[in-house]
């Protein structure tokens, strides 16, 4: 049952420790504000070349009757009545490098299929750790193309409206500043890391020492003076012992303040995670554990020393907030780089984690005007032959089947096979 939080008046879910697997990934419902959080646009969509026309087997429900043959050369022409949203990590992405058909997928959808169409589309993965700009070159450099940050949603941008909120931070997670970094970006004034906490008392954490440079980064501060008034989780742990220590030191605090212990467990700083993916894709066989699964060890320990439990927050998918925060980017991008001021009737979002993605694009179909369609895919999370918890509308066994069946089920719902607008 949902409820308020008394100190910051955000919904958030009460969380058992004895909830299915799939409860870990549940959060409040975030209420974005659209134009201020919206991030620049670019003036073009690349068109690339050398397509690689080889198709896998698909398997879905939906009707897979052959279509017409499309014409040998079409006009070029950019859909304005569907558009696509892709994760990452698992779909196109795994472990640094590109899944093989990523790249002609993308080719593929910038123009380079049987009927010239070009289809608008944007990111949108739990991932995070970096800036949205920095990351966007980094997904550039692997899929061959130009990706704009107003193309893109890590797990933490939507986090950037709560700099209004909030002054003093501890921000917990990724390689070296980076997560400060990001966070001051977002306009945060005051942002504490634990890598502060540990270089000015290093019995803080007795199993874990600075490296030299991270001690020359870290900042010395004066505990007594310090109020954390909240707990952002920008990026995944690099140390859970020491980061889920400073944790719990802040949220066994009375008010936030820093060297203070609470006597009754219940005055500390609310808590935010950037998503709650107990898994990921990598380069690894089997999945790794991601940010949920230190999600549900903190609310587990928390609970083991003080009796209570913890009601933690989220955002990232399957929150619906996120997706309503992707629409709102998705018409603006589709405004900036296409010239379409209207939103598109269906969004096909390609995925690889049914708990999150699937379950995610599933509850928003449910509340929203635009169809959402679902796409899960058998190269990141979800194993082939598995029953996923969450059903996808369709299976596919690659990301460059998924966007050939969406653009081929647009062309049979269109009689004409008209895809899009001059």
């Amino acid at each position: 049952m949902a409820t308020a939080d008394e100190r910051t008046g955000i919904p958030y879910q009460r969380d058992g420790m004895n909830a299915a697997r799939a409860e870990f990934y549940r959060g409040p419902n975030m209420v974005i504000p659209p134009k201020h959080l919206m991030a620049s646009t670019s003036d073009h969509i690349p068109k690339l070349s050398d397509m690689n026309q080889h198709q896998e087997e698909v398997s879905s429900e939906e009707d897979n009757s052959p279509i017409n043959t499309p014409m040998p050369n079409p006009p070029t022409v950019t859909s304005d009545d569907f558009a696509l949203a892709f994760d990452i990590d698992g779909v196109l992405i795994k472990g640094g490098q590109p899944i093989p058909e990523a790249v002609d997928a993308m080719k593929y959808i910038n123009g380079e299929n049987p009927y010239g169409v070009k289809v608008p589309y944007i990111f949108l993965t739990n991932g995070g750790g970096k800036t949205e700009k920095e990351r966007c070159l980094d997904l550039s450099r692997q899929l061959d193309l130009d990706v704009d940050p107003g193309q893109f949603i890590c797990g933490h941008t939507p986090m950037r409206d709560m700099a209004e909120r909030y002054h003093t931070v501890l921000v917990v997670g990724g390689e070296g500043e980076k997560c400060r970094i990001v966070a001051e970006g977002y306009g945060f004034k005051d942002v504490i890391t634990p890598g502060d906490i540990i270089k000015t008392r290093h019995d803080t954490t007795p199993f874990r020492t600075l490296t030299d440079e991270e001690y020359e980064s870290s900042r010395l501060l004066d505990l007594d003076k310090i109020r954390i008034e909240a707990v952002f989780v920008f990026a995944d742990s690099r140390d859970w012992a020491g980061d889920q220590q400073i944790i719990l030191d802040c949220l066994m605090t009375e008010d936030g303040w820093l060297n203070t212990r609470s006597k009754t467990f219940n005055q500390g700083p609310p808590v935010f995670f950037s998503h709650t993916d107990v898994v990921w894709s990598t380069s690894h066989e089997h999945s790794r554990l991601g940010m949920g699964a230190l999600r549900a060890s903190l609310e587990a320990v928390y609970q083991a020393l003080t009796g209570k439990k913890l009601n933690t927050m989220a955002f990232g998918k399957p929150q619906i907030g996120t997706y309503q925060f992707a629409t709102r980017l998705l018409q603006e991008w589709r405004k900036e780089s296409c010239g379409i001021d209207r939103s598109p009737s269906t969004v096909y979002f390609i995925g690889d984690t049914p708990e999150s993605d699937i379950r995610g694009t599933n509850e928003f179909n449910e509340i929203t005007d635009n169809d959402w369609f679902s796409i899960l895919v058998k190269t990141g999370v979800y194993q082939d032959g598995a029953t996923p918890r969450y059903k996808p509308r369709m299976t596919c066994n690659t990301v460059f089947d998924a966007v050939k069946f969406a653009i081929e089920r647009e062309h049979r719902k269109n009689s004409k096979g008209e895809l899009g607008s001059d």
